[in-house]
């Protein structure tokens, strides 16, 4: 493995491990078993790049190399076993870090996938497609947040909360175009790193995209 390869493997664990500990978290806050609570956390990690991989035609990365899905499981089980162990974690003032932890670990997870299914579409003869891989790339980012919410009962994420998937959008965007100009590296680097900044300046500053409310 040379080591533009082995960035980007570092860069996929840690986008894995943030979703599945996003999704774990979901799971604990529902009530869910252990079982659960792993079933959620692969999900998460694992779902927006295996229905990448479906569109592009391929075998899911996940069921080929189990590294992906045995990392979310051990990082959902970690999770798990400090909430079980020290469950004051979640109670009391220390109960309004849940939001930002959900905040941190998703805005973590959506920049890093985005990117990886820009790159993932790229490698696979897609480079002038700009329509394709900003789909690629925002699917990847937020297929498994949707699976996670749908399995839990709760309305996706993306639809109510702080221009989720518009971030997702601006980053496969930018990563295409950066990939064209600079190359791979530079333009997961940036790319992730600019729809984690929009998810923090969104929630700090509540920005939302237009909704409204009918009256009953």
């Amino acid at each position: 493995m040379d080591i533009q390869a082995f960035i980007v493997f570092c860069i996929e664990m840690a986008g894995t491990i943030a979703f599945a500990a996003s999704g774990a978290m979901v799971g604990i806050h529902r009530g869910m078993d252990i079982f659960g609570v792993c079933v959620l956390g692969v999900v998460t990690a694992v779902g927006g790049g295996m229905a990448r991989d479906v569109i592009l035609g391929k075998v899911p990365g996940a069921l080929t190399k189990p590294v992906y899905v045995s990392v979310a499981v051990l990082a959902s089980l970690g999770v798990f076993l400090v909430l079980y162990f020290r469950r004051n974690l979640l109670k009391g003032k220390a109960g309004l870090w849940y939001e930002k932890i959900m905040l941190a670990m998703d805005s973590l997870g959506l920049g890093i996938f985005t990117v990886v299914g820009v790159t993932t579409g790229i490698a696979s003869g897609y480079l002038e497609n700009t329509f394709l891989l900003t789909f690629l790339g925002t699917l990847t980012g937020v297929g498994g947040g949707i699976l996670r919410d749908m399995m839990a009962g709760i309305p996706p994420y993306i639809f109510v909360k702080h221009v989720y998937a518009c971030a997702s959008v601006a980053g496969a965007v930018s990563c295409v175009w950066i990939y064209r100009l600079f190359g791979q590296i530079p333009a997961m680097v940036v790319s992730s790193a600019l729809v984690v900044l929009i998810r923090f300046l969104a929630a700090h500053y509540r920005w939302n995209l237009p909704h409204m409310k009918l009256d009953a």
